[in-house]
């Protein structure tokens, strides 16, 4: 069975078709600037040549009809017919307290998604309208919802409440929902598999750190805690997120700088986090370049990127009593190893070491520990496709 990964932004449709009976990756792609003049379909079937077609696009029913051309291309297609999709599987942003799996989709499903629209502005509009462009051009194969909140739906109260007035909260769910929980879920059990353990028996701390960053405390397979909250812009510092901040900060920059509500959501979304401390740049590569070459701005928007890793660490070592591994992943935790190392040095009294050689490595599957690491240091590269591909083959059986 092959099973279709749709990923659908705002101006853009990320694809992945799965031959499941080995999970392998047949073909992936981007449709890019979708309802913006210059479409282009970048097209990747697996031992063929990259494609690249332009055509302008007005809407995402349009780019998916582009998409499911090019897979069934005589040419460079990687199926005879469409036939051969057994299922199609949606990335979700937010499901809010509806959902704590992934579920086959129904009106019921799509006006949930479409509840979530106050909390996930920029995310849940574009993923239903790619599944409602699949489902128009797909309509007799099952689509499945796939969330990234629906992993962290097994918090407590404790951890998912904030101390505001109780009714914010049950009128307007107002409360931390956690994201990249995909992610948190593969890198989580694959890290169970590595060290030898039933997954319901580890105690594990991830880090996905890219562009958007948090982290999770894993306990008996059930997420404890997480460093996103109602929206992903709580936590840690990222690209552009200001992560963590006092609250009254807001209000006095936008009394300060002349801001309303909507141009503060943007400033402290796309124009802080280490983009705005640095003032060189949201990519840590070009940040830890401009360090090296003795830029002081980069060199302390690295020291605030790492402290604020590290206080969630120990956080999180606290509410879990200890822990097995800490468990690298996303673009910087599986590439950066000069970050990875910065974040764990002086870790010791936790029983966290490392091996600073073996930590030497990009994007590969490595146990970076010491041999006298009480805690085992692991990089995992995360495949939230395959996540979302599974869990559409299971529940389209």
């Amino acid at each position: 069975m092959k099973v279709l990964v749709v990923n659908a932004g705002s101006s853009s449709i990320k694809y992945q078709v799965f031959g499941m009976t080995d999970e392998s990756v047949l073909a992936k792609g981007l449709v890019d600037r979708v309802g913006i003049p210059g479409t282009t379909l970048e097209h990747k079937p697996t031992g063929k040549d990259e494609v690249v077609i332009k055509k302008d696009l007005p809407d995402h029913t349009e780019g998916m009809k582009l998409v499911l051309e090019a897979l069934v291309n005589a040419e460079y297609g990687i199926m005879k017919s469409m036939d051969e999709i057994g299922a199609v599987g949606h990335r979700v942003v937010h499901g809010g307290e509806a959902f704590a799996s992934s579920v086959l989709i129904d009106t019921e499903v799509k006006k949930v998604i479409k509840d979530c629209y106050d909390i996930a502005p920029l995310h849940n509009p574009p993923n239903l309208m790619g599944i409602e462009a699949c489902q128009a051009l797909m309509p007799n194969v099952p689509h499945v919802a796939v969330f990234d909140t629906a992993f962290h739906q097994t918090m407590e109260p404790s951890s998912y409440l904030y101390a505001l007035p109780y009714d914010v909260y049950e009128k307007y769910h107002v409360r931390r929902y956690g994201f990249h929980g995909t992610s948190h879920y593969f890198v989580s059990h694959r890290a169970a598999e590595m060290l030898g353990k039933p997954y319901e028996e580890c105690k594990i701390i991830t880090l996905h750190l890219g562009n958007g960053a948090s982290m999770a405390a894993i306990e008996g397979g059930k997420v404890i805690d997480t460093t996103m909250g109602f929206t992903p812009l709580e936590g840690l510092v990222m690209g552009t997120r200001s992560g963590d901040i006092d609250p009254a900060i807001v209000f006095f920059l936008m009394e300060k700088l002349g801001m309303n509500a909507q141009e503060a959501n943007n400033y402290f979304n796309k124009k802080a986090g280490m983009l705005g401390l640095s003032g060189v740049s949201n990519d840590l590569r070009d940040i830890l370049e401009a360090a090296n070459t003795g830029n002081e701005r980069a060199q302390l928007s690295l020291e605030v990127y790492y402290n604020r890793v590290k206080g969630y660490i120990g956080k999180y070592m606290a509410e879990l009593n200890g822990c097995d591994c800490l468990v690298f992943t996303a673009g910087v935790g599986e590439n950066g190893y000069d970050v990875r190392e910065s974040i764990c040095k002086n870790l010791d009294f936790f029983g966290i070491k490392m091996d600073v050689e073996k930590n030497k490595v990009r994007g590969k599957e490595v146990d970076v520990s010491a041999a006298d690491s009480k805690i085992k240091i692991l990089v995992i590269p995360t495949n939230e496709e395959l996540v979302i591909a599974r869990d559409t083959l299971e529940l389209s059986k």
